[in-house]
């Protein structure tokens, strides 16, 4: 019970972060930041997609009966939504800079590594396979982490 309560303070952090993104500057960014904008939304899509819309869950607990996906994003990245958002948020923030909008991006990224951690320590324990999957995948960005 206090995993799932640790998980429900992550995804609100991190959707308090996509609100702030949301109130406070505009949504669609431009010039050659709405290339990284969209890069960001296609990186998401293509990981829903991958991953199954049905098994898609905000919290980052396993459910029963969960499956290690390694194909799509995942053959390379292993939390590629999180990404996704980090990118989307990172035009945003360099679209409309503020000293706020820099801090969400700096909560939302602090968060999301925490909640990456928190996740792969549970699906170590939950998913046969992951162990290897891990030494051969990044987390986030691919030749870097």
């Amino acid at each position: 019970m206090m995993k799932q309560g640790f998980a429900y303070i992550l995804v609100a952090v991190q959707f308090i972060c996509l609100l702030y993104f949301a109130l406070t500057g505009p949504w669609i960014a431009s010039g050659w930041l709405l290339l990284l904008e969209v890069l960001g939304i296609l990186l998401g899509i293509w990981a829903l997609l991958s991953m199954r819309v049905t098994r898609i869950s905000v919290l980052p607990i396993p459910s029963a009966g969960a499956q290690l996906v390694t194909h799509g994003p995942y053959r390379w990245i292993r939390h590629p939504m999180y990404a996704a958002l980090l990118l989307t948020t990172l035009a945003l923030a360099l679209d409309a800079p503020s000293p706020g909008r820099w801090g969400a991006w700096i909560v939302l990224g602090v968060d999301l590594v925490v909640k990456l951690n928190f996740e792969e320590q549970l699906l170590d324990k939950a998913l046969a396979g992951y162990h290897a999957y891990k030494a051969n995948s990044w987390r986030l960005i691919p030749w870097v982490y």
